[in-house]
């Protein structure tokens, strides 16, 4: 394949798979409904729920279920005492992680080029033990998850990959576009090739229908039409049909939902599947009270409820993508439909979304239709996208980031302004939603919006930096405030890795490399001196 082919692909087969659809809903009785996960999870045997879901028949779904008939038949009120739970699976299930073989990338070396572009020695070599992560972080599925699909949970893929981390031992789709971005920059072209096969697998075989196929799914089945001062506009939502209880988060949905009538714990547990087709699970960004208004607890969350801005520039993306796509395929007329999809799509986004007065874009409420006006950096994501019709829209959304209150924080942008204790709220920043700040400030034409693009990226590096001197580990999400710490909150420990924060980081190192500095020397750039000035006047 051609290089460059192979880079348009890389970007448009990850655009189009960042918050992708699902594979079919799951119908295991094991590791999805049923008894086993019912009283497995109930038991807490695990301090994480997801262990269980990642575990390995030892014998046939058939077998092992009619042996725990038995042993529920054999126990009072059929319900199996935690013991008899830990020997149950102890002789039925295999510890998770079995379903992998250890592998090593073959097209990792030691030297890539990017790193000669990096000015400061500690960043140079910091850089390069992030390298060196990528070969932590490989995973190849063992032929036997294709031979025998039935004894696990894992979706079996043709080629190796590089995962999260952590507790995320699957290939994931957004994490994977900035896992690939730096994968590239390791020149580790082979591994990232693999990594879009993988994809292009599981949702059929071939690449531009492929793609063609995924955008289809949201469109027939994740889109809304919305009437506003006459005139009718389709955008797109996040909507997970399926009524029942995460199985990897089991316990949780299933204390969450306590006291509700029956329609409302399918409803609660539709909104959270939602949630996490996002990838923003959770956050008070989808919580939708009795009123109507952007608040409330988990419990409030109406996902469904709301036209998200950055889904739906994403899509607009998508959209001029497979259009430009098609033109050098020579397929004029599908490249035109593709034009004019985008167009009508940024039609609506400009209606629906658009705020002029305060220079920004804004989640849609379809029950009040009305837009939600909290911060988020989802808020800029037209800019990242470049989805907007005026070059002033840019520049307005630059000054509504300053005066957001998004800015005053020395470790990066939070994930909102809110501190609802969950992992996609103040105070965590998270490394795809920085890099997507920083591009789309670095694209605006002005130095201003360059300058704050810069800045942004001095403040991200030096914490994952101080980070790494203190933990000596790359952590998914990030404190906005201290000197260099992970972020917490949500339904699990914070997790070690981390893929997409190594491919942020190296992206940010080779863009920016000749003038990063790491925490030794504080820089006072054009964003931070004037918020040194002002402190030094208030101390005096």
């Amino acid at each position: 394949m051609h290089k460059s082919l192979f880079l348009c692909l890389s970007t448009v087969a990850l655009y189009a798979c960042v918050y992708a659809a699902l594979p079919p809903p799951c119908d295991s009785e094991i590791f999805c409904t049923g008894p086993i996960l019912h009283q497995v999870q109930t038991a807490k045997l695990f301090d994480d729920d997801k262990y269980f879901v990642d575990m390995k028949l030892r014998e046939t779904p058939d077998v092992v279920l009619s042996a725990f008939r038995n042993l529920s038949n054999e126990s009072p009120n059929n319900t199996v005492p935690p013991a008899k739970l830990q020997e149950f699976l102890s002789n039925y299930f295999e510890k998770p992680g079995t379903e992998f073989e250890s592998w090593t990338p073959p097209d990792w070396h030691t030297e890539p080029k990017f790193l000669g572009g990096i000015a400061d020695q500690q960043l140079r070599n910091w850089a390069a033990q992030i390298h060196n992560l990528w070969k932590s972080l490989g995973r190849k599925i063992r032929t036997g998850v294709k031979d025998h699909p039935e004894l696990y949970s894992q979706i079996y893929t043709p080629h190796p990959v590089v995962v999260p981390g952590g507790r995320f031992r699957e290939l994931y789709y957004w994490d994977s576009y900035w896992v690939i971005n730096g994968l590239l920059l390791s020149e580790m072209t082979d591994t990232a090739h693999g990594m879009i096969q993988n994809f292009l697998y599981l949702v059929n075989r071939g690449a531009l229908p492929t793609l063609e196929q995924e955008y289809r799914f949201w469109m027939q089945n994740r889109s809304v039409a919305v009437t506003l001062n006459g005139a009718q506009h389709v955008l797109n939502r996040y909507h997970v049909q399926v009524g029942s209880p995460r199985p990897e988060s089991y316990t949780d949905d299933l204390e969450l939902a306590e006291g509700l009538t029956e329609d409302r714990k399918e409803q609660l547990w539709m909104e959270l599947k939602a949630g996490a087709e996002s990838g923003w699970d959770f956050t008070s960004r989808w919580y939708v009270d009795r009123d109507g208004q952007n608040n409330g607890t988990l419990g409030d969350t109406r996902t469904s409820q709301i036209l998200p801005t950055d889904l739906n520039a994403l899509l607009c993306l998508t959209e001029k993508t497979l259009a430009s796509f098609h033109r050098i395929l020579g397929d004029g007329d599908s490249a035109a439909q593709y034009d004019q999809a985008a167009a009508r799509r940024l039609e609506a986004i400009e209606s629906l979304l658009w705020d002029a007065e305060r220079g920004a874009w804004f989640d849609f409420n379809l029950v009040t239709h009305s837009k939600h006006f909290e911060f988020y950096p989802s808020n800029l994501a037209p800019v990242w996208a470049q989805c907007y019709s005026g070059p002033q829209m840019g520049e307005k959304a630059v000054q509504y980031l300053k005066s957001s209150g998004a800015l005053q924080f020395p470790n990066g942008v939070p994930t909102s302004l809110r501190e609802s204790g969950q992992q996609w709220d103040y105070p965590n920043a998270w490394p795809p939603l920085q890099h997507m700040f920083i591009e789309g400030l670095s694209k605006l034409p002005s130095e201003d919006a360059k300058q704050l693009a810069f800045d942004l990226a001095q403040r991200w590096i030096k914490t994952n930096w101080l980070a790494y001197m203190k933990y000596e580990a790359m952590f998914e999400k990030y404190d906005v405030n201290g000197d260099g710490k992970p972020g917490g909150g949500g339904e699990y420990e914070v997790q070690l890795g981390f893929g997409w924060t190594n491919g942020v980081a190296l992206q940010l190192l080779d863009q920016y490399g000749a003038t990063l500095t790491s925490g030794g020397s504080r820089v006072l750039s054009g964003l931070l001196l004037p918020l040194v000035i002002s402190a030094t006047v208030m101390l005096q």
